[in-house]
């Protein structure tokens, strides 16, 4: 696995990521019929909250980014905008940017809570998250839905 950090994201990385989550989603986009040149950066840009995010480097390059924001009532948190650069993808930084990541999130105060995500449907991704304990709640004909409880809680 090549070495690889985290770091706080900042307003600046904005362009970046939604450079990247246009790139990294093109194909499954594609696939369902959804892809939207202008509306996979837009989407991205809308939702951008660099307080929650963290910027994925290998070697000192950008490589990636992950979210894990709040929800709005605050019981769970959501797992957001993880996108890996293709050409870091298979190396084990995907899983062990999750493993760290969720990881820190067990260790809060109290244990983190549920953790839910939505993944495309048919990304190879799900297999990630359901090494990480991540199971279907609900699926469209778009996105499926999946939850991590937190170990030792109650399925959320």
């Amino acid at each position: 696995m090549a070495d690889w950090a985290i770091r706080p994201a900042v307003w600046a990385d904005v362009e970046s990521v939604a450079e990247l989550r246009a790139v990294v989603l093109r194909a499954d986009l594609e696939r369902l019929g959804r892809y939207d040149e202008r509306r996979v950066r837009q989407r991205l840009r809308d939702g951008f909250e660099p307080g929650h995010t963290w910027v994925i480097e290998v070697g000192g390059r950008f490589a990636g980014c992950v979210a894990l924001r709040p929800d709005a009532d605050a019981r769970c948190h959501w797992l957001e905008h993880f996108y890996l650069a293709p050409e870091f993808q298979g190396a084990g930084i995907g899983s062990g940017v999750l493993g760290e990541l969720l990881a820190r999130w067990d260790r809060r105060d109290g244990g983190g809570g549920a953790v839910r995500l939505n993944v495309l449907r048919g990304s190879p991704a799900r297999r990630l998250y359901a090494r990480y304990g991540f199971t279907v709640e609900t699926e469209d004909s778009v996105d499926v839905f999946m939850v991590r409880a937190a170990p030792g809680g109650p399925r959320p």
